[in-house]
């Protein structure tokens, strides 16, 4: 589960050394496609903890999100107008729910174990019946 997060670390770390720099004209097309990644990778994430990951689901949301997300841009600066806002509030959003996702689906474990814990000790683990 933590695997994709090492590999976003890795990356922006590999990005941040290598010191490559982006013209001007595609850094905002760039930027989407990093926002949607990211995006997939949370959205994924929140699935592991839900226990409802699927690896082709992944897989294709990744793309599909980055294509969708530069592919607005792209549109928007053909029609003049900005896409690119629309796109970033809505990753926005989408990356912040399924953090709320992440939290949730966190704590109910923990509380859940933690309660099961709690009912074990309370109740004997053998009570005896009495004899009619």
């Amino acid at each position: 589960m933590w695997l994709p997060v090492v590999a976003l670390i890795v990356g922006f770390t590999i990005a941040y050394v290598s010191k490559v720099t982006l013209p001007l004209d595609s850094a905002r097309y760039v930027a989407i496609g990093i926002l949607a990644s990211l995006d997939t990778v949370v959205g994924g994430m929140r699935a592991r903890i839900e226990g409802r990951y699927d690896n082709t689901i992944f897989i294709s949301g990744f793309y599909s999100n980055t294509v969708l997300g530069v592919g607005l841009v792209y549109v928007g600066d053909l029609l003049s107008v900005n896409f690119e806002i629309a796109a970033e509030v809505v990753f926005g959003v989408r990356i912040f729910q399924n953090l709320a996702g992440i939290r949730h689906g966190l704590l109910d474990k923990r509380l859940h174990r933690r309660s099961s814990e709690h009912t074990a000790l309370e109740s004997p683990a053998h009570e005896q019946q009495p004899a009619e």
